[in-house]
């Protein structure tokens, strides 16, 4: 362990500073040397990518792999059945474009999508319900 620290300050859920005060009371450790290993465990080079809760935290060269993806690429990283990902894409809610048969996503925008679906479709209907006021 580095002996250069630097101060944290966090608020956790109370569960889990009792789980905290427990383990340090079962170990006899201090808590940030407790604190300090876990997070070395996750966050270290080489540890793998670290997920927090819907979003996962991997090495820059692993998000601009794949940035065009098929329905079914798409479809799996959104966890969803692939004709659910084709109506949304064929009503024009979920960003993609049609080549024949054919449908491709750009990843950005996929996962811009799933960010902001609820604001962006406001958003449309807003401006399609202004238009009809005119």
């Amino acid at each position: 362990m580095s002996d250069v620290r630097t101060p944290l300050f966090v608020r956790l859920p109370r569960a889990q500073a009792a789980a905290l005060d427990r383990l340090a009371g079962a170990t006899g450790r201090h808590k940030q040397h407790l604190v300090s290993e876990l997070l070395a465990d996750r966050l270290m080079p080489g540890a793998g990518p670290v997920s927090l809760g819907r979003i996962e935290i991997g090495k820059a060269s692993d998000l601009l792999t794949d940035d065009v993806l098929t329905l079914e690429e798409a479809a799996a990283l959104l966890k969803l059945p692939a004709d659910a990902v084709r109506s949304r894409a064929e009503e024009g809610d979920l960003p993609g474009q049609r080549f024949g048969n054919e449908w491709r996503f750009a990843r950005m925008a996929v996962l811009d999508w799933l960010a902001n679906g609820d604001r962006q479709r406001r958003r449309r209907s807003l401006t399609v319900t202004q238009r009809r006021r005119r």
